[in-house]
């Protein structure tokens, strides 16, 4: 089937880049939504209802809706994005040199149909004992505010991951293979396969890759 017009419920600048890498043309609508939760029993159904929020939030009749929510848990809490620099730096040395999780809803709301489809993507990321000059020299760029957890794991100066397990994408913000799979669930193939658009699998591999796509959608919430 012809892919209803695509709307990205995000203004976030990392989710459109990663859309971008599927092919299909959309357009950008912000969904204005609370986003807060500082803790909660179970954070990957709160990641799922804050994009369903997200997507519920966008006037598109017709289209097809894409909303994401991506949440950093570590010890139980969710780390939001940071309300200033002294909370970015507290957060990130309290993730130094530890596993933590990160977690996004995934929603696909095509109205043209009146159909819903939704998942949840998890990564474990494993930080680096980075020092706290180079916290305080990340934080003074800036960068850390805009984000959950108060790190991006695609910067390459601060470099703030050792390794991970799952999805690359999912932790920059718009978990690739997981939208592919939902979009095919509802009878629309993207342009481009994730295996050739997504930069990390291109340029590193994905031992996850089958896994994730084999995965069945309407099985997760």
């Amino acid at each position: 089937m012809t892919l209803p017009p695509l709307v990205l419920a995000s203004a976030s600048p990392r989710r459109r880049e990663l859309l971008a890498y599927l092919g299909a043309p959309f357009t950008v609508h912000s969904a204005e939504v609370e986003e807060s939760a500082a803790n909660a029993k179970e954070p990957g159904r709160l990641a799922v209802r804050l994009a369903e929020n997200k997507a519920a939030a966008i006037d598109a009749p017709g289209a097809m809706v894409l909303a994401a929510d991506t949440i950093v848990v570590l010890d139980d809490e969710i780390l939001g994005k940071p309300t200033d620099g002294a909370d970015a730096e507290c957060m990130l040395v309290r993730l130094g040199g530890r596993s933590h999780l990160v977690m996004t809803g995934l929603v696909l709301d095509d109205r043209s149909s009146n159909r819903q489809v939704r998942t949840l993507a998890s990564t474990l990321v494993k930080m680096r004992a980075y020092t706290l000059q180079e916290i305080a020299a990340y934080v003074a760029t800036g960068d850390p505010l805009d984000k959950a957890g108060a790190y991006a794991i695609q910067d390459s100066s601060f470099h703030p991951a050792e390794s991970l397990q799952g999805c690359y994408t999912n932790v920059v913000g718009l978990p690739l293979c997981h939208l592919y799979r939902l979009s095919a669930a509802l009878g629309y193939e993207l342009p481009v396969h994730p295996t050739a658009g997504c930069p990390w699998m291109r340029a590193h591999g994905c031992v996850w890759v089958e896994e994730i796509l084999q995965y069945d959608p309407m099985l997760d919430f």
